[in-house]
């Protein structure tokens, strides 16, 4: 029992850590300051359903199918880096405040935003779906792996409820509020950005140069 729980700590807290729904919060708040409740509750919903299912998957068949593919890790984070620095410097600018949506659009604007960027590569970015597989080929029972999907069950919960909760953020901090904590967040997602590609290129680098 106690490894089980040692075990579900540690992959609740990274999990936790890696996804950090406290910094996707000024993303989704931007990208849906324009919805309503209802549409922004959906968002919420849809993403954090869509990571759940893109985490278990990968952890359940991600070393299969990077050794199929003969992907690296490497490769995701700096595919990831690129993503993020790009949505970063539209953040820094406040591009992301710009955005308006015509009530026929609503449906599909959510689909996607749900999808991308929040659900990829925000929520299950490369750190997270490296970290399902590095845990799910550490876990060494059945207890183990379910221990495993339950924590990710629960930082999606959380995740889900931090994003819920965001649109009394937005009322309390306004346009200008949200869009000085939307540059500040960007500057912080750029600088992410930048150690993601260069810790996944480093490697890369010395494999080709030896």
């Amino acid at each position: 029992m106690s490894e089980l729980l040692t075990f579900g700590l540690l992959a609740f807290t990274s999990f936790f850590t890696l996804i950090n729904p406290l910094g996707v919060m000024p993303i989704f708040m931007t990208m849906t300051a324009d919805l309503e409740q209802s549409h922004r509750t959906k968002t919420a919903q849809k993403a954090s359903i869509v990571s759940f299912i893109i985490i278990v998957l990968f952890a359940l068949s991600g070393q299969l199918l990077i050794n199929f593919f003969g992907i690296s890790v490497n490769s995701f984070k700096i595919v990831g880096g690129v993503i993020f620095f790009l949505m970063g410097m539209d953040m820094l600018q406040a591009r992301l405040g710009k955005v308006k949506i015509k009530d026929s659009e609503v449906k599909t604007y959510v689909n996607d935003i749900s999808i991308t960027p929040l659900a990829i590569p925000m929520i299950c970015g490369p750190g997270a779906i490296t970290n399902a597989i590095v845990l799910m080929d550490e876990a060494n029972s059945f207890g183990q792996q379910l221990t495993l999907i339950f924590a990710v069950l629960l930082v999606m919960i959380l995740t889900y409820i931090i994003l819920f909760s965001s649109s009394k953020i937005i009322k309390v901090l306004g346009e200008t509020g949200n869009n000085v904590l939307m540059r500040l967040m960007g500057l912080i997602v750029m600088v992410i950005a930048v150690e993601f590609f260069f810790s996944g290129l480093k490697p890369i680098v010395q494999d080709m140069l030896m």
